[in-house]
């Protein structure tokens, strides 16, 4: 997943809340309506949550150093964890909160039907927001499905911006419910109700977002890669065993470390040689991968 893919989903997501935060700002003032007000907060959150996405991916490309020598990748999921603490907080617990404060000291909701307008108008807003960030994800998605995806990314910005806009549209259709609801009845809990609901479902995205970042952040194997070069290597005639292959995620690029037993009749400069050779093939097939550390040994 380059970062120019990323970035354009980002500005995408920041461009459609930032529009759709002030127009459900000024609806929620406007009409009274608590789920409104939920949803206006959800969105200024995104819009904060897409400019600390973009600062992440900036610091995580930068070049390594002396103190850093594999580079600055992981800061990426730093900050995408950041976002996720922010979208269970500002979004999911404020929301929640707003919505119970509601539920038991009701306000009038006024002009509803300008209020489900509105939401119509966010819906179509956050459709295009969606549909460019599932667009920058296909090529990395593959044949996989998009939950699937979601676990074993490691473009934890685009897992983010993705997240959000499902949320968000799954929000807009529950606000729009509630507010159609209290249009039918008279009665402005469902409003309220609307708003804790819209909460609930921003802090569940949070926490999957927040798990699957926390797994990055430990150090999470590439499957995919470990699999391939497992298969490569045991397919090698100057190898008598792999013992050990470990592949692991450092932002966008992969660090690679193996563990094999050669035949034993290779002189040293033989087995350097066909090192060399089978850490640039791997490096071919699979680009992500920016290290490889190769050793010799008879046991694990």
């Amino acid at each position: 997943m380059s970062h120019s893919n990323s970035a354009s989903a980002i500005i995408y997501a920041f461009a459609a809340n930032l529009g759709i935060a002030l127009t459900k700002t000024g609806a929620a003032v406007w009409t009274g309506s608590g789920s409104l007000l939920a949803e206006a907060i959800h969105s200024f959150a995104d819009c904060g949550n897409q400019v600390l996405l973009f600062i992440g991916m900036k610091r995580s490309a930068r070049a390594a150093t002396q103190h850093h020598p594999m580079g600055f990748g992981r800061e990426a999921y730093i900050w995408s964890m950041m976002v996720a603490i922010t979208l269970f907080s500002v979004g999911g617990l404020f929301s929640i909160h707003e919505g119970w404060l509601r539920y038991h000291e009701p306000h009038t909701v006024e002009n509803a039907g300008m209020a489900l307008a509105i939401l119509a108008i966010a819906v179509v807003l956050e459709g295009f927001s969606l549909r460019a960030a599932l667009a920058a994800m296909e090529n990395e998605r593959g044949e996989r499905g998009i939950w699937q995806w979601f676990k074993e990314t490691q473009s934890s910005e685009l897992m983010v911006v993705i997240g959000e806009d499902l949320a968000a549209l799954l929000g807009l259709v529950i606000a729009a419910a509630m507010l159609g609801l209290t249009m039918l009845t008279g009665n402005s809990a469902y409003d309220a109700v609307g708003s804790m609901l819209i909460g609930a479902l921003l802090v569940v995205v949070a926490v999957l977002i927040g798990r699957e970042v926390h797994s990055l952040l430990l150090g999470e194997a590439d499957v995919t890669i470990r699999d391939a070069v497992q298969s490569y290597l045991e397919k090698q005639g100057c190898i008598n065993r792999v013992l050990n292959i470990w592949a692991v995620s450092h932002g966008s690029q992969v660090m690679l470390a193996i563990k094999a037993e050669l035949l034993a009749d290779l002189s040293v400069g033989e087995a350097v040689e066909l090192i060399n050779g089978m850490e640039k093939q791997i490096k071919i097939d699979h680009p992500r991968v920016n290290w490889v550390f190769f050793e010799i040994d008879n046991s694990d």
